[in-house]
């Protein structure tokens, strides 16, 4: 298996897949009014970014044997999903940050009112990416998709992930709620981002298993690596507040396990899920890349 991702070009293949995804973004928001609040959408979702999400959907379809093409609907729905999270998350009234991919927040440029709207605003567009500007794919299909993507964004998934974690700030919390956390908050919209991907490519129950656990296991990772950035990287290099979890007296990998164990931990996880994608080895090679570069990532 590591023979076969190291034949992979993993950088052109990413190079290749975050430019037609920033296309795809870009012609999403056309010219529509109000301009102020088209313009807030856009100063959020076109920031740049790694676009892991939108990557992961495009990955998991092709996994299933789909056409990229009709997948970036629902690509881009998913980023703009992530994006409303992003803005909403730091608002005054949560995470409270000025810093946002290198640049001012949205509130900080539009204010908090349009700030929330333009989460909203994007939240809504999301749906109508799948439900109308996606073609070639079964009713059916999308009804499952819109259900995924329900779940993920909604109380069974980041919103109510958020919500734990706000309730734990400044408490002593165990690392099952910390993984009840991170499950929800980031977790969800990871799962849902390859198993709509595989959705649209026609995947079976055998692969949307093999999926989820795949999902479930970078979705830990990617957090604990935050956590790990969070106190080890400067704000210069996140693009983003660092030491905010600290400020916050949030509890964090690192804080609960320390920083040695929180890594090792990281690379079970990894591990654990590019296992799920043994029966599938050439097709599942961008997938098994894209989990490596979680726990390798610098911001």
């Amino acid at each position: 298996m590591q023979e076969a991702i190291a034949s992979f070009d993993f950088a052109e293949y990413l190079e290749k897949a975050r430019t037609r995804v920033e296309d795809a973004l870009d012609a999403s928001l056309g010219p529509e009014k109000p301009e102020k609040l088209r313009e807030s959408m856009r100063y959020s979702l076109l920031a740049g970014g790694k676009r892991l999400r939108p990557i992961l959907c495009l990955a998991a379809c092709e996994l299933a044997g789909g056409e990229l093409e009709k997948a970036l609907p629902t690509a881009v729905a998913l980023e703009m999903i992530h994006t409303m999270s992003l803005i909403h998350d730091d608002l005054p009234s949560m995470d409270n940050d000025d810093l946002r991919r290198g640049r001012p927040t949205n509130h900080k440029v539009y204010g908090d009112a349009v700030a929330i709207l333009a989460g909203d605003a994007l939240l809504t567009r999301a749906f109508e990416m799948v439900s109308i500007r996606t073609e070639g794919i079964p009713s059916e299909r999308l009804l499952k998709i819109i259900g995924e993507l329900s779940l993920a964004a909604g109380a069974p998934g980041l919103v109510g992930g958020q919500v734990v974690d706000l309730d734990c700030e400044g408490k002593e919390v165990d690392l099952e709620t910390l993984e009840y956390i991170h499950l929800h908050k980031t977790g969800a919209l990871l799962k849902a981002c390859v198993t709509c991907g595989a959705l649209i490519g026609g995947a079976d129950e055998k692969l949307l298993e093999a999926l989820s656990i795949y999902a479930r296991g970078i979705g830990l990772a990617f957090q604990i690596i935050d956590d790990i950035l969070d106190v080890t990287a400067s704000s210069e290099v996140l693009g983003k507040t660092a030491g905010k979890d600290l400020i916050a007296d949030k509890t964090t990998y690192p804080k609960l396990l320390g920083l040695d164990e929180s890594r090792r931990r990281a690379d079970l996880l990894v591990a654990k899920a590019k296992s799920a994608l043994d029966p599938w080895p050439e097709k599942s090679k961008p997938l098994l890349a894209l989990a490596d570069y979680i726990t390798s990532r610098d911001r």
